[in-house]
C-alpha cells in the first residue's frame, strides 16, 4: 500500500566505518532506524594514491526516514556524531518524500517491538 504523507529522507555520507556512530546517534534523537549501502567517494578531500595510483576510498551512506518534526534534531545529532563540521569527514541532507510503500510501522503507528 503507498501511503502519502510527511516525512522526510535524511541522507548520510560518511567515511567507511563510521556509519554505526550515525546509526546510534540518530536512533538516540528519534530515529527507528536505518539502512546503510556501501559507495565510493570521488570529492575533493578524496585524492589518494598508493604508489601513483588514484584510489576512491570507500564510503558508508546511511539512509533514515523521519518524521518531518524529528528532521532538525536528528540531523544536529548526526552532524555531532560524524564530525560533518570538519572538512571531508561527509555529508548529511534532507529530501522531502511525497509517498512511501511500505514501513508499516511508520504510517499505522505501530511499534517497532512485536506484542508478545
Amino acid at each position: 500500500m503507498i501511503h502519502e504523507g510527511q516525512k522526510n529522507l535524511i541522507v548520510t555520507i560518511v567515511k567507511k566505518g563510521w556509519s554505526e556512530r550515525v546509526i546510534q546517534a540518530s536512533r538516540k534523537a528519534g530515529a527507528s532506524g536505518g539502512t546503510i549501502m556501501m559507495g565510493r567517494g570521488t570529492g575533493i578531500h578524496e585524492t589518494q594514491s598508493v604508489f601513483g595510483i588514484p584510489i576512491e576510498p570507500e564510503k558508508e551512506i546511511i539512509l533514515t526516514v523521519v518524521e518531518m518534526e524529528q528532521t532538525d534534531t536528528i540531523l544536529s545529532a548526526i552532524e555531532s556524531a560524524a564530525e560533518l563540521n570538519t572538512p571531508g569527514m561527509g555529508i548529511a541532507f534532507v529530501i522531502s518524500l511525497e509517498k512511501i510503500a511500505g514501513r508499516v510501522h511508520m504510517t499505522h503507528g505501530f511499534s517497532d517491538k512485536s506484542e508478545e
